[in-house]
């Protein structure tokens, strides 16, 4: 009797056990879907992701706040159906099933230490806020303009196709002489991270890059100076254009400089301000006919590759591997400068530059030209690695572009030999004459830790020594002029 009581508790404990597990099943419980593609994952093997589960949501999101102390805005949301943009050219991001991933203990973002650098000169730029539109100031040059929160806008979008890494875009070789590189990698990566994984049957985001390796704690970049004194003769003034920050959502994947013609040109989304015309079929005549986002009748096109959070499971199936919630500039910055040993000449209508190098990870350093820093350390640049800002910095590129024209062409046959890049002491080849210098500024809130990445070539895996921008002058005449004196007589414009 006694130990059929005893059986009879242990069946009523089985059944009880029994009904709960059909009634966690029934309700959903279970592993949460894990973001696709979030670099903080890819030095760490599957087994070790399957095993690390804390810190998730049920959406397998971070429940971090990205720097800058803004959320990256749900592709979803009211605010993005009111801003769509121009097209789309992929199917439905699809979830992933496989278990959540967690970070390493040596992969989140500094939240903390000495907030110091120099700010530098902060020019004028356009600032996204979140009701009010672009809010345009004049704060000198090159470190965040008027940054006064509101959310990033998305852009989701898709693209492919050829991009402007070399001179011909056909992989072969660098064309040009563009002064050089641009200084070497500053700051290296904590030594105790994991390599590069190689792509697996069940992890089909570990080859696709960045890694880990591809980070850097700002603070751990020495400081450096980014630009050469101006001398007696040099010219001190700037413009700044001011052209908002694609709050429109005017993206494709083209690149009507190196590619004409081609649909999909670029493997990767762009971003664009100015031009509103801007695509892969783009002609001297189409630029100048279209009307523009630039203030005083600016025509010219300005554009460079998105910055994607790589947490979110938007354009999950691009064959690209450019997977992520595109996240917007909150600042663009585009300030013509002059050069440091001369007066600069006007720019010809139409002329077409390019700045970096898109296929930098493969073909070298030659004509690579990044720089990643952050918001209150604009003296400490990286320029083969992303920043890892503290709590309340926002990620900063910088992009400047060649300034010695040849005093002939609008463009050349490598799209880099008809304008270079003056030497280390700011001198223009012989030969050639200086031109108004591009630098354009983006700062951008990204997610904490190393989860967000450039939109790049799929061979190149998201390496930040790619990123690049491209720039046509479609001014007119006597805006360019105006331009010019600016900065030849030593004028804040």
């Amino acid at each position: 009797m006694r130990r059929s009581r005893r059986m009879a508790a242990a069946v009523s404990a089985l059944a009880v056990a029994a009904t709960g597990l059909v009634s966690a099943a029934v309700i959903g419980v279970g592993p949460a879907v894990a973001a696709p593609c979030d670099p903080a994952q890819s030095g760490q093997s599957p087994q070790g992701r399957q095993s690390q589960q804390p810190g998730r949501n049920q959406q397998g999101r971070d429940q971090q706040a990205p720097q800058g102390g803004s959320v990256a805005v749900d592709p979803q949301s009211p605010d993005d159906q009111d801003n769509p943009t121009t097209f789309s050219r992929r199917r439905q991001p699809t979830r992933s099933t496989s278990p959540t991933p967690s970070p390493t203990g040596n992969q989140g973002n500094p939240d903390n230490g000495d907030n110091s650098g120099d700010n530098g000169d902060n020019g004028s730029g356009n600032n996204d806020g979140a009701d009010n539109g672009n809010n345009n100031g004049d704060n000198g040059n090159g470190g965040n303009n008027g940054d006064n929160g509101g959310n990033n806008g998305n852009d989701p979008g898709n693209g492919n196709g050829n991009d402007n890494g070399t001179g011909n875009d056909n992989g072969n070789g660098n064309g040009g002489d563009d002064g050089g590189d641009d200084g070497g990698g500053n700051g290296d990566a904590d030594p105790s991270q994991s390599p590069s994984p190689s792509p697996t049957a069940d992890d089909p985001c570990a080859g696709l890059g960045p890694f880990v390796q591809d980070f850097v704690d700002i603070r751990q970049v020495q400081p450096r100076r980014l630009d050469a004194g101006i001398g007696r003769g040099g010219s001190r003034g700037t413009f700044a254009a001011q052209c908002g920050t694609n709050r429109d959502g005017h993206n494709n994947p083209d690149n009507f400089i190196v590619a004409p013609g081609v649909s999909n040109g670029a493997h990767h989304l762009h971003d664009y301000v100015g031009n509103l015309s801007t695509d892969a079929f783009s002609t001297d005549e189409s630029l100048a006919a279209a009307g523009t986002t630039c203030r005083l009748n600016d025509q010219s096109t300005y554009f460079w590759p998105v910055i994607r959070d790589r947490r979110s499971e938007a354009n999950a199936d691009d064959p690209d591997g450019n997977v992520g919630q595109v996240l917007r500039a909150r600042s663009v910055q585009l300030q013509f400068r002059g050069n440091a040993n001369s007066r600069v000449v006007a720019m010809p209508r139409f002329l077409r530059i390019i700045t970096g190098d898109a296929k930098a990870a493969t073909n070298g350093t030659a004509n690579a030209r990044s720089a990643w820093t952050c918001t209150g350390f604009q003296n400490r640049i990286a320029t083969d690695k992303y920043p890892l800002c503290p709590r309340g910095s926002q990620v900063v590129r910088i992009l400047d572009f060649p300034s010695c024209w040849d005093g002939q062409n609008t463009d050349s046959a490598n799209h880099r030999t008809h304008i270079v890049f003056p030497d280390q002491n700011g001198a223009c080849p012989q030969g050639t004459r200086a031109v108004p210098a591009l630098r354009m500024t983006l700062t951008y809130a990204v997610p904490q830790g190393p989860s967000f990445a450039l939109d790049a070539f799929p061979e190149q895996k998201h390496n930040p020594v790619t990123d690049h921008a491209d720039f046509v002058n479609v001014m007119p005449d006597r805006l360019m002029q105006n331009v010019v004196n600016c900065i030849n007589q030593g004028r804040r414009c």
